[in-house]
């Protein structure tokens, strides 16, 4: 949340002392703890820091107090500006169940729903059953997938109703529910708006947001390769006349479900910039905070609808940091590494993090967004899996191998997904990509070329003997798998004025690479193809990360090799008997008791990062024995709570 006047401002919170916005500011004011609750929604505190910094405006951001109406309406009567919609039209479209009866009034397409205050658990199951399950359990004021949940029986409308009720508690402090029909295979297709305040209105065209997990974007794209023309007009249309219904000022999006027949039904309006608004930036040539400000300021818009070019294709990945190799649970820590890599005119990355920054778990886990153009939707796909190559990112875990593996689906390739596609092709979540063949002998190549860079080092250790010095073999053989036991790749190397000629398998690979040991960043041009890939050494091996996959080895002589293929493996240890905390955050409630006979499925415990509440159960039926934190407790990943006898 920034404020403007003479200078560029910023509040922040303890936990964002050392946060990227706060040391480019002319000016910050600590407003408080780290938990939000306690700063960055509070509003009198906001006020008091514009105040003081002499503010003329305030730009609240992305989250926190942007669609709030009482703190718009507070802005307004402390004598300064907002930089966003007017309070009447934050609370006509904020509040989904008010803002859905204005829909229908509008002419706006709606689902079928309950759109009244629900009471209780008991019953929100009865109206989803007049309904008709599956149904959406959602939170009047939620927003960012928070407090929302998709039922498809009695007990999961119970569980639902409940769980969105406590997480649309904390994170906005309204926790009231409504139920509406849910739409099958459906797409999340947003119109981006733009109001003055003299009545004129426009849609930037639309964002493709289908490709979710847990109802929070993963990737967006700009525009749509599912929509016609006609369809896409439409949604405009639509848009355009539920703004000009509230009097709308400013940059907004409403947001639409769309069926597979390209019927289309209002979702939502979310009164405020949008995370994905990059896209629609760059395929339009329109900066949306400068429009924003420019409204703000009382300028009318400089353009009309027909004025509004759409150029080309641009695509954006969320780098989240969570781990999609444990479920995607969150992941906070230190950033070792941290070298986002942007090619001007390709692509472009915002960010508000450095390395040796730390990731909180106080808030949204997002670290980045990568954003890149392209004449056509192939360009920009290519481009995105060049560009999630290159972007180095250590110490704590985060999405981009999974949003790597995306990008060459062949289904997503096609523009063939809805709003399930992660749900129906990683069922058993995200395991990491499989090389192919062709492959593992190009990644076998690779770390041949990276084993030698290091050999060469060790050949210049000073104080070797007279003949024994360290010879470089030019024959090697590549263990793969975590213990080098699984497979090999002969590789055989001459050096040639180009570079390095790697035989391996049938191919003939000739790599160009400036590579140095240490650096994490690997590029070479492959048989005249540039490539880029992550290098990473623990121990005797390497691993390297390209594409959504990762390639564990160890590069050998041929007596060496066989020598380790006999060494005895590692057994993981038992760890059944407890209960181990899956990522770092806060034991907000303990569920059962010393002595108590637990069964498979049963709740056991709930630990709260970055905003959302995840709940661990029983694996299997079990006898609590100890239990070795206390509620409110901040845990670390893989810490023990509970055992078991």
């Amino acid at each position: 949340m920034s404020v403007y006047g003479n200078c560029y401002g910023c509040r922040y919170s303890e936990a964002d002392a050392e946060a990227l916005h706060v040391q480019m500011a002319d000016e910050a004011i600590l407003i408080g703890p780290a938990p939000s609750r306690e700063s960055y929604l509070v509003m009198e505190k906001i006020i008091a820091a514009a105040k003081t910094s002499g503010a003329q405006a305030i730009h609240p951001g992305y989250g926190f107090l942007s669609e709030n109406a009482a703190f718009a309406k507070l802005v307004e009567d402390e004598g300064l500006v907002f930089i966003g919609p007017k309070y009447a039209a934050i609370a006509s479209m904020g509040d989904k169940i008010a803002s859905k009866k204005l829909a229908m009034a509008s002419g706006v397409n709606t689902i079928p729903g309950y759109n009244e205050v629900i009471l209780n658990a008991q019953q929100a199951v009865k109206i989803a059953q007049n309904i008709g399950y599956p149904v959406m359990l959602k939170a009047s004021a939620g927003g960012g997938g928070k407090g929302l949940r998709v039922a498809f029986n009695d007990e999961q409308a119970e569980e639902g109703f409940i769980a969105c009720a406590n997480e649309a508690r904390n994170a906005f402090g309204d926790d009231r529910i409504f139920i509406e029909k849910f739409i099958e295979e459906p797409r999340h297709i947003e119109i981006q708006i733009l109001a003055d305040s003299f009545g004129n209105v426009v849609y930037l065209w639309e964002r493709e947001c289908s490709i979710q997990r847990r109802h929070q974007k993963v990737i967006e794209e700009a525009p749509s390769p599912f929509i016609s023309e006609e369809t896409r007009q439409a949604m405009g249309a639509q848009a355009v006349a539920l703004a000009k219904a509230v009097d709308y000022e400013s940059a907004g999006t409403v947001e639409f479900v769309v069926g597979k027949d390209e019927s289309f039904y209002f979702l939502e309006m979310n009164t405020r910039l949008q995370v994905e608004h990059p896209v629609t930036e760059m395929i339009t040539g329109l900066d949306l905070v400068e429009q924003m400000l420019r409204v703000a300021a009382g300028q009318a818009l400089a353009f009309k609808q027909g004025d509004i070019p759409r150029n080309g294709w641009a695509m954006e990945c969320r780098i989240n940091a969570e781990d999609p190799y444990r479920g995607f649970l969150p992941s906070s820590g230190r950033l070792t590494h941290y070298q986002p890599n942007a090619k001007e005119g390709i692509s472009r990355i915002d960010t508000g993090f450095y390395e040796g920054s730390d990731i909180s778990m106080f808030y949204d886990s997002m670290i980045a967004k990568v954003i890149t153009h392209g004449q056509n939707r192939q360009e920009a796909i290519a481009r995105m899996q060049f560009a999630l190559n290159e972007f180095v990112l250590a110490g704590v875990h985060s999405t981009i191998p999974f949003q790597a593996a995306l990008m060459q689906h062949p289904s997503f390739q096609a523009g063939d997904f809805n709003t399930g596609f992660i749900a129906e092709h990683f069922p058993d979540g995200f395991h990491g990509l499989s090389p192919s063949l062709a492959e593992q002998e190009l990644l076998s190549a690779i770390a041949t070329t990276i084993h030698l860079g290091y050999l060469a080092r060790s050949l210049q250790i000073s104080g070797q003997l007279d003949g024994h010095t360290r010879q470089t073999p030019t024959s090697f053989e590549v263990l793969m798998g975590p213990s080098g036991q699984q497979s090999s790749i002969s590789t055989t190397v001459k050096h040639s004025e180009k570079g390095l000629w790697v035989e391996v398998g049938r191919q003939h690979l000739c790599i160009e690479s400036d590579w140095h040991v240490g650096s994490t960043l690997y590029r070479a041009q492959i048989n005249g193809q540039p490539y880029s890939l992550q290098v990473a050494r623990q121990g005797v091996f390497y691993i390297l990360q390209m594409n959504g996959m990762s390639f564990q080895s160890m590069v050998m002589t041929t007596g060496n090799a066989k020598l380790q293929k006999l060494m005895p493996m590692k057994v993981a240890p038992d760890l059944s008997q407890y209960l181990l905390s899956p990522m770092p955050g806060l034991l907000v409630q303990v569920a059962v008791q010393v002595g108590q006979k637990v069964q498979a499925g049963e709740r056991l415990a709930a630990i709260e990062a970055m905003k959302m509440e995840n709940i661990l159960f029983a694996s299997q039926v079990g006898v609590v024995a100890e239990i070795l934190v206390e509620q409110g407790q901040s845990l670390s990943v893989d810490q023990v709570i509970m055992r078991f006898e």
